[in-house]
């Protein structure tokens, strides 16, 4: 008997006004499913569901035998990467479905050989299963985020399972009707569905391509560290942009019903998210005014380190003592920072000393000088220079200036080097750094004794 093609209804499409309802389709399923199981109440259907109990049971316990060897044997592996040690561990934790794939389908073409296939058809339709399983299994070891993993992993277990059981049309029909409608928009749980798959290839595959685009971005020479960071953001964001609309417009999403939508969450994220919007605004304009980059020493308020990343939010600052401040971009724009190493990486540094009035001056510069040259970092065709700044209370006071071109290795570290060598150089050319000093006289009590 040929069927009404008009009662059909195809996963995805939407459910036509006079098609079974929702309860409708639940209640087939349901008596499908009960019809299915009250099946294996025949003899050979129950033959081959104790067999399957058989065979599990018996991967079971051969899986438990065979683990502790397993991970004696990885342990003894000190030479494996990283990943490749993972990948050893994902397949110890799936010997138990390895052997039950074996044993099955060794056990299939033993009753296919000794009686009729249909005897031993549920037993190779469970192997077929949980073989796409293992597959889906090892294939998801590629997705390296641990949740996203976990839910392909899952997704595709279900999708596997309902497509050998055949009923993936059914399913998805019943997922259709669950639809939210409004006015001519209708959204249905099908169709996020597949929204998130494709968006999860495709997000994937913008990931891999990003990567790889970075990476080249990243060797090129030629574009200064600003560029590469904004080429690669701009290029973050034209993929995964594209890549999300793709997949809307794939499943057949009229974008243009979004847009009344999209504008109402953009204006309520505009308002709750401002500092945000306002760090990521001020991220790009960084970015391409170039005022700050990648190996840049700054210094913000009491925050001194060289920058190590520029992220769209905030930039990562590395100080001497290893501390990493994530400062907000917002903060760069608006505050005072000093970029030691904007245009150049030379840095003019100034100690200030004293020597007493005793000392020749002409002789303390020379040997100022003399002694700041011999530091290491303290650069040679930058030679540094000293003068008198005043007459002091008890000392000539003096000012040393000298350069260096590397600031990232630290400001406090060569000012302390060249004070030591000061103090070395006055010492063995006599020269001494006078101190205050105070003399206190006590006076005699002259005043009339009162008897007690």
């Amino acid at each position: 008997m040929e069927q009404d093609p008009a009662a059909e209804v195809k996963p995805g499409a939407l459910a036509e006004p006079g098609g079974p309802s929702l309860t409708e389709q639940l209640w087939s399923l349901w008596e499908d499913g009960g019809d299915f199981v009250m099946s294996l109440s025949q003899t050979w259907r129950l033959y081959q569901v104790l067999i399957m109990l058989g065979l599990a049971a018996t991967a079971f316990v051969v899986s438990r035998i065979l683990r502790p060897r397993v991970e004696t044997w990885l342990r003894a592996q000190e030479g494996w990467s990283k990943r490749k040690l993972r990948f050893a561990i994902h397949l110890r934790n799936r010997i138990a479905m390895m052997v039950y794939i074996v044993l099955s389908w060794g056990t299939v073409s033993v009753m296919r050989e000794a009686t009729w296939p249909s005897r031993s058809y549920l037993i190779a339709l469970v192997a077929t299963m949980v073989t796409a399983w293992l597959l889906v299994g090892l294939a998801a070891f590629l997705i390296e985020n641990r949740s996203l993993r976990r839910v392909a992993m899952w997704g595709m277990w279900i999708y596997v399972t309902l497509y050998f059981l055949g009923i993936t049309e059914e399913t998805a029909s019943v997922l259709d009707n669950l639809a939210l409608e409004v006015g001519d928009f209708r959204i249905s749980l099908w169709t996020i569905l597949r929204v998130a798959v494709i968006l999860g290839i495709l997000f994937a595959l913008a990931r891999m391509l990003s990567r790889g685009s970075a990476a080249r971005i990243q060797e090129n020479e030629d574009i200064s560290p600003s560029m590469k960071v904004l080429a690669v953001k701009f290029l973050q964001m034209g993929l995964y942009g594209a890549a999300f609309f793709i997949a809307l417009k794939a499943v057949g999403v009229d974008l243009t019903g979004l847009a009344f939508l999209s504008g109402a969450i953009g204006l309520g994220l505009g308002f709750g998210l401002q500092k945000v919007v306002s760090n990521l605004v001020s991220g790009v304009i960084i970015l391409l005014d170039k005022s700050i980059k990648p190996g840049d020493v700054i210094s913000l308020g009491d925050t001194f380190g060289w920058i190590e990343q520029l992220g769209a939010r905030y930039v990562s600052v590395v100080t001497r003592d290893g501390r990493e401040y994530l400062i907000p971009n917002e903060d760069l724009i608006t505050g005072q920072v000093v970029n030691w190493s904007h245009t150049n990486a030379f840095v003019r540094l100034d100690i200030y000393f004293g020597t007493a009035y005793d000392d020749d001056p002409h002789q303390v510069r020379r040997i100022a000088i003399e002694a700041a040259r011999s530091v290491d970092r303290v650069l040679s065709f930058r030679p540094p220079v000293c003068h008198i700044v005043g007459f002091g209370d008890s000392s000539v006071d003096y000012i040393l200036r000298f350069w260096i071109d590397d600031p990232s290795g630290g400001l406090t570290n060569i000012r302390g080097n060249v004070y030591l060598a000061l103090w070395d150089a006055f010492q063995e050319n006599g020269i001494s750094i006078p101190f205050p000093q105070r003399e206190v006289k006590m006076l005699e009590d002259t005043g009339p004794k009162i008897d007690p």
